[in-house]
């Protein structure tokens, strides 16, 4: 689909237009955690109430917070090390991370199953379907806990409530929800950010008198069914599924086709390419060459992140637009009009995806209102093949509140543009809190952190995340952090995962090889990272200055303060693992080790 300079200006101007009408004084702060009456839509609804346990006050080498996949993976990687000390704390009841709290119908994975599910050779464990379900990926989580033997390490129903480093003995003093207060002599924080459910602020949220439950705690009592469908306790029922992210297109298929009425609330449509599922094919599994699934991962996440290949191992609808934009840039591209060339390479992009939704829904005013009119990477793209042509069903009507989220709820329903909407049961697709000032991160996982001297990292974050390669701080010795934040992300966030847990396990077996109690970065390493982070993320910024309001840009906060978005290292993730494999085999330059 050819596209012209015109053609970019006019979509600068639309997406400008759409921007705008979606910016709110409130940013952030317009979505809340679950208080009062809404506390239940965060309980943990798959553990038997009443667990009891006596409290531990003993010492271990190495506690892991966190049994998802990040813990999974850096626990993978410690045994194989050799280090047999760990200790897992999860709130949860099983291992499992996001795939533990999240069951709702139609769950998936929308990165390729092959490249997704860690430690596949590993566990000698073959997907069932290039995007496998959500019980196929909970079940394989749990798999790596038990090919790692991890379960008899784990401390479930569990959440640290602080922790406090003793300088005189160089460990961490754990307190936890459960009486806990145990040493450890390193601490690694794996709690990710998809387990925290958040609610939009609308007012009267508490008021609504009929059945409300959040997609991340599904309640299938409430619904019948299991994540494959037949949700039969909706067929009396008008449902409200409010939002339409990621989880929302996977969930709506499923309600829309067991509701009686289903009403699809939009502030922000999501961009919805085709999915194109399909079984694994046995004999190519077979085929594959040891050293396969990193190989695959390191093609998928440089492609995906601008990094040229001579080949597209997976080839799917992530790389499909690097495809399009090597035809627009061709060899003889100047370099500065590299960026112009990809714009125009987004813009056909979205132009195909925007065309996709006239061919599959009925009602022209639907279609329309189902457009993203934003660059592609702008909001995390989707994959399915369901949720348009839901829309084409006499029972599922679409509410566009053009950006400005409803009214107010009432007790019956909920109100937008004057006309009140009665339903019995409102399900939130809204997302999880991911915190967005660092000083609030540090304490909203439930555990304030103080390391040399009582200093607090919450306060020592406030003014902007500190850290070396973005999984330590000076201050605070033998804690380490894995995550999104100063260091490289991608789509495919397990790859990065993996690559963090390998770094953070070569780090411990540095010490554990030389003796040493205490790692830490020096201040010059750390502030050395930060100006590196600072001067190389501009671009990123410049970017998401110009996205419509969302996850990305603390929903379009453009006041010159430090952001989550602000923290990635610029360069992208390939260049940045390459950098700290290089700085390891270099001898560590700027972390002590004493």
């Amino acid at each position: 689909m050819s596209v012209t300079s015109a053609d970019l200006e006019a979509a600068r101007a639309k997406y400008r237009q759409e921007r705008d009408k979606r910016l709110r004084s409130d940013g952030t702060r317009q979505f809340v955690a679950p208080a009062g009456e809404l506390r239940r839509v965060a309980d943990d609804p798959y553990v038997e109430p009443g667990f009891t346990r006596a409290p531990l006050a003993d010492e271990v080498e190495i506690l892991i917070i966190g049994g998802g996949f990040a813990g999974l993976s850096v626990g993978a990687q410690l045994r194989r090390r050799g280090f047999t000390g760990l200790r897992f704390v999860e709130k949860a009841g099983d291992f499992g991370g996001t795939w533990y709290w999240n069951r709702y119908p139609g769950i998936q994975c929308d990165i390729e199953s092959y490249i997704y599910l860690p430690l596949l050779e590993e566990t000698g464990y073959m997907p069932t379907e290039r995007y496998a379900r959500g019980p196929e990926i909970w079940e394989h989580a749990r798999r790596i806990a038990r090919h790692f033997d991890l379960y008899d390490d784990a401390l479930f129903q569990t959440e640290v409530t602080e922790l406090r480093w003793l300088d005189d003995e160089r460990k961490w003093l754990v307190r936890t929800d459960r009486g806990d207060a145990f040493k450890a002599r390193f601490v690694i924080r794996t709690n990710g950010v998809l387990d925290r459910p958040k609610l939009p602020g609308i007012p009267g949220i508490g008021d609504f008198k009929g059945h409300v439950f959040h997609t991340s705690r599904w309640d299938y009592r409430y619904t019948k069914g299991d994540s494959s469908g037949g949700l039969t306790g909706l067929a009396d029922k008008r449902v409200a599924v409010i939002g339409t992210g990621a989880t929302a297109v996977q969930v709506v298929p499923y309600v829309a086709r067991d509701a009686q009425h289903l009403y699809v609330v939009q502030r922000t449509p999501s961009g919805v390419d085709a999915r194109g599922n399909r079984p694994t094919d046995a004999d190519w599994w077979r085929s594959l060459e040891p050293g396969w699934q990193r190989r695959r991962r390191d093609n998928f996440v440089a492609l995906t992140t601008g990094v040229p290949q001579d080949e597209d191992l997976v080839g799917d609808g992530w790389t499909d637009a690097v495809r399009k934009l090597g035809s627009f840039i061709g060899t003889d591209a100047a370099a500065g009009d590299l960026a112009l060339r990809m714009e125009l390479a987004d813009l056909a992009k979205m132009n195909e995806v925007r065309a996709r939704i006239e061919d599959i829904v009925s009602d022209p005013r639907t279609a329309e209102a189902l457009k993203p009119w934003y660059r592609q990477f702008c909001k995390r793209p989707t994959f399915n093949d369901d949720y348009l042509p839901a829309f084409n069903r006499a029972n599922v009507a679409l509410i566009d509140t053009q950006g400005r989220g409803l009214d107010r709820f009432t007790e019956s329903g909920f109100v937008f543009d004057g006309r009140e909407y009665q339903v019995d049961c409102v399900i939130f697709a809204t997302g999880f809190d991911f915190g967005n000032a660092y000083g609030a991160r540090a304490q909203q996982k439930g555990h304030p952190i103080f390391g040399r001297g009582g200093a607090s990292l919450a306060d020592e974050w406030q003014a902007g995340l500190r850290t070396l390669h973005g999984f330590y701080s000076t201050g605070f010795p033998n804690l380490f952090h894995m995550g999104g934040s100063q260091n490289g992300v991608a789509f495919a966030i397990t790859y990065c995962l993996d690559e963090q847990a390998e770094h953070i396990a070569e780090v411990l077996k540095t010490a554990d090889d030389r003796g040493a109690t205490r790692v830490e970065p020096t201040p010059a390493a750390e502030a050395g990272w930060v100006a590196t982070i600072r001067a190389k993320d501009k671009g990123f910024r410049d970017f998401q200055r110009e996205c419509t309001p969302g996850l990305y840009n603390d929903e379009g906060r453009d006041d010159g303060s430090l952001s989550r978005s602000d923290e990635y290292y610029g360069a992208g993730p390939i260049p940045f693992h390459a950098l700290i494999r290089d700085w390891r085999a270099e001898g560590f330059e700027g972390l002590v080790f004493d």
